[in-house]
């Protein structure tokens, strides 16, 4: 068996941001984030986004639809024959076996109205404003980012015209560091002007906002509550980061972290709560992985009416080196819906030195929904 891809992402801006962002704080650029209702009706108001309005029903039907789409099995044809055999009956009938279950779709409760997922592809740029080195968000000035995002979802449109594109910015809120901060977590908060500029910048092209955690020696208990404010608004969605989720006690980057299932659920029932409480379309929810180990009891995940979850493959290198850790890792173990994620320089190192296409994507099985670009 070819080796699984357990190759690290880049993790060495992270002393970088932590000094540039200790620069921004001293100089008066930004105060950290805080709770509190004036900051979440600016925000809410600034979105221009109603929060109680009516949303069609769910087609159950073409949703049922979709996701077998989604599975990509390919179509198979079950001959019958009257004939005898050595496995016949003694009634003179073919026996029939019963055939394998297949583990796509994946068994989940049907979504509230207004989900996203499955009938959107999700393409979305990932970073972080204060680092050139952790994606695209902060290599490129805001106009040359766009274009090249603007770009990338016309490329799937026309490779899948099926499935409606939705742009999204998945801004980093919380970033791992090498070294330990005030409260001992080895992780920093972005200040909230960082996030109201990627609300900012995702309006111009009618993208939603991912927020992500790299929690290190934090929790999602801690963590997630202190956005609540952007969590509530209806455009903005999770991803968590179990590769700095540092339960060994490690530092960030020396290691790679993992989640639980407990550490999971808690974060889509929160996001749930926070659905029910203001009458919300479901929100998604992004795991990255690129290890068995990154992800422990799998099967204990519970999807949610109210919580899409994604898992998202995140490991970089050749085209064949990805393919083989998407089915090993991801489509092995399912749970909800699958991403995959594309890095732009990374992924250039190994042989052959190039991206994998949306073609080559949409042979996978299952396709992946969310497309990441970091």
């Amino acid at each position: 068996m070819k080796k699984i891809n357990t190759t690290k992402k880049i993790t060495t801006s992270l002393a970088l941001v932590g000094v540039v962002l200790a620069a921004a704080v001293l100089l008066g650029l930004g105060s950290l984030y805080s709770v509190n209702k004036v900051a979440f009706l600016r925000i809410a108001t600034s979105t221009g986004e109603a929060m109680n309005i009516t949303r069609p029903k769910l087609d159950t039907v073409a949703y049922d639809k979709k996701m077998l789409q989604l599975a990509n099995y390919p179509i198979e044809v079950v001959a019958t024959s009257t004939a005898t055999s050595s496995n016949s009956t003694s009634s003179g009938q073919a026996a029939t076996s019963t055939p394998k279950a297949k583990p796509w779709p994946a068994k989940a409760p049907y979504p509230k109205a207004g989900a996203l997922l499955p009938f959107n592809r999700i393409i979305a740029y990932y970073g972080n404003f204060y680092s050139k080195g952790m994606g695209v968000l902060g290599e490129y000035p805001e106009d040359v980012m766009l274009q090249k995002l603007k770009s990338e979802v016309a490329v799937w449109e026309a490779a899948d015209p099926t499935t409606p594109v939705i742009p999204a910015i998945h801004y980093i809120v919380t970033t791992a560091q090498e070294a330990p901060q005030a409260d001992g977590n080895y992780t920093l908060r972005m200040p909230d002007s960082q996030i109201d500029k990627a609300l900012e910048i995702a309006k111009k092209v009618g993208a939603v906002v991912f927020i992500d955690f790299q929690i290190g020696k934090s929790t999602l208990q801690k963590e997630l509550p202190l956005y609540e404010a952007y969590l509530a608004l209806p455009n903005v969605h999770l991803g968590i980061d179990p590769e700095f989720s540092m339960k060994s006690g490690h530092k960030p980057g020396s290691v790679i972290g993992t989640f639980d299932a407990v550490d999971i659920n808690y974060a889509a029932n929160y996001l749930a709560s926070l659905v029910q409480q203001y009458d919300l379309p479901p929100k998604v929810l992004v795991i990255h992985r690129f290890t068995k180990d990154m992800i422990t009891n799998y099967k204990s995940i519970t999807p949610l009416p109210e919580v899409q979850i994604v898992m998202d493959m995140d490991g970089w290198g050749s085209p064949q080196r990805k393919q083989n850790t998407y089915y090993h890792v991801v489509s092995a173990e399912p749970v909800q819906f699958t991403g995959f994620k594309l890095f732009y320089k990374n992924d250039l190192k190994e042989d052959p030195p190039r991206m994998m296409t949306p073609k080559e994507l949409l042979k996978l099985q299952p396709q992946p929904i969310y497309i990441q670009y970091q």
